[in-house]
């Protein structure tokens, strides 16, 4: 199992938005006032325009007006798609983000690519229980593995269940920003590439958390890079790792995590990969996510 793919789908913003349904457990979203959707628009056309230009597949869907979906340019906290074709739907936290679910977008990666079947987990709303995709859960692919650090919408039993499903071992643990508030998403502190981890551990404060994640990384041969919270405030930690079409690995980022790394933390990067970066401050700023949220990975076989 490749533990990257060349193929994204993303999600082109019409409403984007401060979203104060999610900002209640979100700290990194601040609601900067007036009409955001054009600098929006703005960063989301130049970072496909990055990506394409590195020779990576993406899919582009454009949002609808109706239902209103301000956080829709972040697709993979509710939905992700597997090599063994099945495509999975999670359980949101906020109501107005359970509405991104859309079946034009689903219809667009299945006219490209080939499924078995939907598996959709967005019942536990109803008790409470959330999942938020790759957003709650990093994956380490080749070795089956689920990080997850356990927040309001991280739920250990959901996590549990997704890992019997897939046939994954989950690894949990607490993180919690400077403000001592859980971190919303794990993929806001940590990514997982082929033979590296990029990880905030000042973030895991409980010492048998954080030397359990350590072990489990060491364990799988990955080189650690640390960052800071200070780094994981600017979105250090919310990278992907892809493969191109010419098979070059590429770590995407957005400037400003980029521009929040040490000359030797680079370094070591390049060592893997080739990075690639694209500003995306407005986005980030009012929607509390960064480049890795946008970016839904589709493992699915190409029709």
């Amino acid at each position: 199992m490749m533990q990257h793919t060349s193929h994204l789908l993303m999600i082109q913003p019409v409403n984007f938005g401060f979203n104060t349904e999610t900002a209640v457990n979100n700290t990194f979203q601040k609601n900067m006032g007036g009409d955001v959707q054009q600098q929006a628009l703005q960063e989301f056309t130049d970072f496909v325009a990055v990506l394409r230009k590195n020779k990576i597949d993406v899919t582009v869907v454009k949002d609808s007006l109706h239902p209103a979906t301000p956080d829709s340019i972040f697709p993979n906290n509710w939905i992700s798609f597997h090599a063994d074709g099945r495509i999975f739907l999670y359980p949101m936290f906020a109501v107005n983000r359970r509405l991104e679910r859309k079946t034009a977008v689903q219809e667009a990666v299945k006219s490209n690519f080939s499924f078995t079947e939907i598996i959709d987990l967005t019942g536990s709303e109803n008790d409470g229980l959330f999942l938020e995709g790759t957003g709650s859960m990093v994956l380490d692919r080749e070795n089956k593995i689920a990080y997850a650090c356990l927040s309001p919408r991280t739920d250990e039993k959901l996590l549990n269940e997704f890992c019997k499903l897939i046939d994954y071992n989950p690894i949990t643990f607490k993180a919690i920003d400077n403000t001592g508030v859980d971190i919303y998403h794990t993929n806001v502190m940590m990514c997982i590439a082929k033979t590296f981890a990029v990880v905030c551990l000042e973030s895991v404060t409980v010492h048998e958390d954080k030397a359990k994640l350590i072990g489990s990384l060491i364990k799988i041969n990955k080189e650690i890079v640390d960052i800071s919270l200070q780094q994981l405030n600017h979105y250090a930690g919310n990278m992907l790792q892809v493969i191109n079409e010419e098979g070059e690995l590429l770590l995407i980022m957005s400037t400003q995590a980029y521009q929040s790394l040490t000359n030797a933390q680079i370094e070591i990067l390049q060592k893997h990969n080739r990075i690639i970066h694209s500003s995306l401050n407005t986005i980030e700023s009012v929607g509390g996510g960064s480049a890795r949220c946008m970016m839904a990975e589709v493992f699915l076989l190409k029709k």
